[in-house]
């Protein structure tokens, strides 16, 4: 049976002493497939890998951890994660095996206990953003940005059910982060690239392979990070990756990097157990770790960790100044300014937020919650970029009593005491639809919808009716 593989791109590969084409070819064609998730620790289903108590069913059976990230695990099979509420819930995202090593370099290079700025520069659809927020302190800054504006909606989507407060999503050009120049600790560039790494989950695929869509990408990957480099610290990590073989793609931008900036190469050292391949690119001899699917458990993937080290007159010339902030400003949607909240807001957001441990800022006709060490951060980003999420958007004040927010139901503080209707998997799937379900809970006002210990959404319980409010955007259509 001839291999669907395009042969110039088995070919090209052939060139690397350590790449063995019969087993990359065989692994392609036996149509194994994997599916991994990592979990949101903060809306814990499974402590020291046994199922929580409450759990009437596991929703997937594991088939062992992913060796090089934590909280995460392989599957024996794939379920249907669209009819399984806890995944609406955000109690876990699926996500390829091979990228969750981004979560063993953040380990290797910070101390993630202190305040950190990360920026996940091509974010959508934020598997690699979940992974970094459950890595980084609550007091650390996330910034999740997606070029293409269609993305953006699926990106803060998977971001708002991971439930930070610390966590932003812009809808940026990679050419607008030169107006904060100096402004990240850590930006990973999981950069856009031709797949190749990708074409055992998707075969199809592989027919657009092209040595000319390799040269595209290696040009626009240049581009990318030479648009962003200013914006990183001095003594910062670019955490560069694709899910792409071609070495244009991977150990040659990294000779681009040298050739251009002052760099310093990152060993990362992984487990030999692993079977993960240290390379070194040609001319800066820099290190990358590649993934094999013959190799481990996982799809093609490469990583590499570049730490900045600037000239000090480059440096003194990247300095972020308020009248930079000025010159770009941006407004929001309604062109209204961020304003405080007022004393009836605070009373009434008391009654549903614990720990009170956040600050509110009235952006157009909504409260957000931050942390309260990211707001002179608020200011700054979104008067320099287009920003699409701030924190948690928890509601708005009412005259009478408080319009809570769909992102209030899954943010990681909201009080345990609020009121909730603990549902059947068939009434949270019928929610999820949109549809009304029964309930004989006399109460009536503003309820979370609630399944195995993880919550959905807001109902309102009225006097004959039941208002659903999950958002009409995210209703499930099976």
């Amino acid at each position: 049976m001839d291999s669907y593989l395009p042969l110039g791109l088995v070919n090209s590969l052939k060139k690397m002493d350590h790449f063995d084409s019969d087993a990359f070819q065989h692994i392609h064609d036996s149509g194994e497939q994997l599916v991994s998730v990592h979990l949101n620790i903060e809306k814990p289903i499974l402590r020291n890998d046994i199922w929580s108590t409450e759990k009437a069913y596991p929703p997937f059976g594991l088939a062992g951890k992913v060796p090089w990230a934590s909280d995460a695990y392989y599957l024996r099979s794939r379920p249907s994660f669209t009819l399984d509420p806890l995944f609406h819930a955000g109690a876990y995202y699926v996500q390829e095996a091979s990228g969750m090593f981004v979560s063993f370099a953040l380990k290797h290079i910070a101390d993630l206990r202190h305040k950190l700025k990360v920026l996940d520069l091509c974010a959508a659809p934020g598997g690699k953003s979940t992974l970094i927020q459950s890595l980084i302190s609550q007091e650390s800054l996330l910034l999740s940005n997606e070029v293409i504006k269609t993305r953006v909606p699926v990106l803060t989507q998977n971001l708002t059910k991971w439930g930070r407060a610390n966590g932003f999503v812009s809808n940026n050009d990679p050419s607008h982060f030169r107006r904060i120049p100096g402004f990240f600790d850590i930006i990973l560039i999981d950069a856009p690239c031709s797949g190749s790494g990708l074409y055992r989950k998707d075969p199809e695929a592989a027919s657009s392979w092209s040595t000319e869509l390799v040269k595209l990408c290696n040009q626009r990957q240049q581009r990318i990070l030479s648009d962003v480099w200013d914006c990183l610290k001095e003594d910062g990590f670019l955490i560069y990756s694709t899910c792409s073989y071609s070495k244009e793609e991977n150990e040659d931008i990294l000779d681009f990097l040298f050739n251009q900036y002052s760099c310093k190469t990152v060993a990362l050292t992984p487990d030999p157990l692993w079977n993960i391949i240290e390379t070194q690119s040609d001319f800066a001899q820099a290190f990358g770790y590649r993934f094999y699917p013959y190799k481990l458990s996982g799809e093609g993937f490469f990583l590499s960790v570049i730490q900045k080290k600037q000239t000090a007159v480059t440096e003194k010339s990247n300095q972020y100044s308020i009248g930079n902030q000025a010159k770009h400003g941006r407004a929001t949607k309604s062109g209204k300014n961020s304003l405080a909240i007022s004393k009836s807001a605070e009373k009434q957001i008391g009654e549903w937020i614990c720990p009170d441990t956040l600050e509110y800022i009235s952006i157009e006709d909504s409260i957000h919650a931050l942390m309260p060490d990211l707001m002179s951060d608020l200011e700054l980003l979104k008067n320099n970029l287009y920003l699409k999420k701030a924190g948690v958007r928890v509601g708005k004040a009412g005259e009478r009593d408080w319009i809570p927010d769909h992102e209030l139901a899954l943010a990681n503080f909201l009080r345990y005491d609020s009121p909730a209707l603990h549902v059947s998997k068939s009434d949270a799937l019928d929610f999820l639809r949109g549809n009304p379900f029964n309930t004989h809970l006399p109460a009536k006002g503003w309820h979370t919808v609630c399944f195995q210990g993880q919550r959905l959404g807001w109902v309102k319980l009225l006097d004959k009716r039941m208002n659903n409010y999950y958002p009409k955007s995210w209703r499930i259509r099976q």
